[in-house]
């Protein structure tokens, strides 16, 4: 399997995250918008510093493949996402880690960069199950998810502990192979990615 790969479509770059993203990476990361629910939190460049420290070690340890997300229709590096929890021998992956610039929510960046994750996850990496998580509170992540066609499976309680010590419930999405040529129609058919 490839743990590099690059990822695109008309809209978003996936590119493999490299510490050189850092100093474009660090305005996006220190909005504190974007970690008020969830598990994560990065307040600093120390913090961010660790986070691209992590999810490398989990490249090489292949159980994740993290992405730097640039807006080809801004130019410019928008966030991350990647691929995590990677179990090969099951031909399951969850897609996660997702934060992206508060300016460019809203915009169809998300939608496209899900669906190219998607695309490559079930077509190339011939995945059986994509899973999505999120905290129970993040109604917008939630929305999000289920607005691509995934399947809400049920609720873990008190399954996390949050950067802020908050004792946290997840949510679990899912898609499967079988659904996505469906999904890709009806949901992503009327988009020009």
């Amino acid at each position: 399997m490839n743990f590099f790969p690059v990822i695109e479509n008309k809209r978003v770059l996936l590119e493999p995250l490299q510490p050189a993203h850092l100093e474009a990476l660090l305005p996006i990361a220190l909005q504190p918008a974007l970690w008020t629910v969830g598990a994560l939190h990065i307040d600093s460049r120390a913090g961010l510093e660790q986070y691209i420290a992590n999810a490398l070690a989990e490249r090489t340890a292949q159980t994740s493949i993290p992405f730097v997300v640039t807006d080809k229709k801004e130019q410019r590096i928008a966030g991350c996402t990647r691929y995590s929890g990677i179990a090969l021998a099951h031909k399951r992956s969850e897609i996660g880690y997702t934060w992206i610039d508060t300016a460019l929510q809203g915009s169809g960046l998300n939608k496209a960069m899900k669906f190219a994750m998607l695309q490559y996850a079930f077509e190339v990496m011939d995945l059986n199950r994509i899973e999505f998580k999120t905290d129970e509170l993040n109604t917008q992540s939630r929305n999000a998810i289920l607005s691509i066609g995934c399947t809400q499976e049920g609720i873990l309680r008190h399954h996390m502990i949050t950067s802020k010590g908050r004792v946290r419930n997840t949510v679990y999405f899912s898609m499967l192979k079988e659904e996505w040529p469906e999904v890709k129609q009806r949901v992503f058919g009327k988009y020009d990615f």
